[in-house]
């Protein structure tokens, strides 16, 4: 095989180069724009390069990391990784719509190059939810890889193979496509043991949500299977984000595509999460009752990592056991926001009630003054 052809240890060296190439280049953009045109501040940033630091060593890591944090505007991934120094550009992984940022072969391979899961929302396709394969790729690159491609339920069959929405390595003769709708096809990120234990970017809210008293709607539970199935605990670090939706608010008008600029943005990274103290026991409890539930259903047992029967993604205490790590990791983001100074904010805001309010599937300017984009 060429020396620049993929491994089972990371994909080719084209397909490497050209991921940095525009993930570096993004980011430069990024940082341009926010130091020269806006007014910009990390808050806890030597805590957090420190711990990336002392990650880079691929074989060296034996846990995954998680970043959560609010999620403000169409411009917060990629804008906020800008503000990290240079070596960090091209580490992080993120989900993407699938609807929006996979559409034809350009955009899925500019996305793919940038380190992002084509992901479907259920809002917007019958594809999404918690089992879909965003997740369990996610949750295996903060396993130890690599992880076979399961072609029998991931790769398409040939006839329903789409040319426009094909997202693979090109220089590559290993079989590492799996599909997310049974129609594209994206390269497995988890099949190359380079991506072992990966940092994972994630915006629980799962929509846009630019508030004028600068609070967050419910979590999804996405964020729970990352915590509870990976092989280790990740390391979490919460995160908060301020400006950003003043540079893209939802209420701008023409030219509607333009970024603002003169406005005053701000990330604060939290400590790191005490893993044992924060998600030990919801662990424990989750690998209970794996094992209690694979005893009674046979469907449920000797499954690949990441993959879920509905036993094990419908069971009724499953379900609490993820709400639970959810409203955790909710908390935690709070309590970054509140190191900003902001006052609390009312316990409505974190329940899936509160939300519903607005009616499925609405978006723009809400009664509460909010603006909301599904996103």
């Amino acid at each position: 095989m060429d020396a620049g052809a993929s491994t089972a240890d990371a994909p080719s060296l084209p397909w490497r180069a050209m991921s940095s190439v525009t993930m570096w280049g993004v980011a430069g953009l990024c940082r341009g724009f926010l130091s020269a045109l806006n007014n910009a501040e990390v808050h806890g940033g030597e805590a957090f390069t420190a711990l990336l630091d002392s990650r880079q060593d691929a074989s060296q890591r034996t846990k995954g990391l998680i970043t959560v944090s609010n999620h403000i505007s169409v411009m917060d991934d990629p804008l906020i990784w800008g503000l990290l120094p240079m070596r960090y550009w091209n580490k992080r992984w993120s989900f993407g719509s699938h609807d929006i940022c996979f559409q034809g072969r350009p955009l899925s391979l500019f996305f793919a190059l940038g380190q992002v899961l084509p992901t479907h929302r259920l809002a917007h396709s019958p594809f999404g939810g918690l089992g879909q394969p965003a997740i369990t790729q996610a949750i295996r690159m903060l396993s130890k890889g690599p992880f076979p491609v399961d072609h029998h339920r991931a790769k398409p069959e040939r006839q329903h193979f789409s040319l426009e929405n094909v997202c693979v390595d090109p220089f590559s003769d290993l079989s590492v496509a799996y599909t997310t709708n049974g129609e594209d096809s994206h390269m497995g990120p988890s099949a190359y043991a380079c991506n072992s234990h990966s940092w994972v970017h994630i915006f629980p809210e799962g929509k846009i949500h630019q508030s004028p008293r600068k609070t967050m709607r419910y979590f999804k539970w996405g964020i729970a299977r990352l915590i509870l199935e990976a092989d280790e605990c990740p390391d979490v670090v919460p995160m908060w984000i301020e400006g950003f939706d003043q540079i893209m608010h939802e209420s701008r008008e023409f030219p509607r595509f333009l970024p603002r600029v003169g406005k005053n943005v701000s990330i604060t990274f939290g400590s790191k999460v005490d893993n044992e103290k924060e998600f030990g026991e919801m662990r424990s409890r989750w690998q209970r009752l794996k094992a209690k539930i694979e005893k009674a259903d046979a469907q449920s047992r000797d499954l690949p990592l990441g993959v879920l029967s509905d036993e094990l993604l419908h069971n009724k205490e499953v379900v609490e056991l993820r709400k639970e790590v959810t409203r955790k990791i909710r908390r935690l983001v709070l309590d970054v926001r509140r190191s900003r100074g902001l006052p609390d904010e009312d316990p409505k805001e974190g329940l899936v009630e509160t939300w519903l309010e607005e009616g499925p599937g609405r978006e723009g300017h809400m009664k509460d003054d909010s603006w909301v984009r599904d996103l």
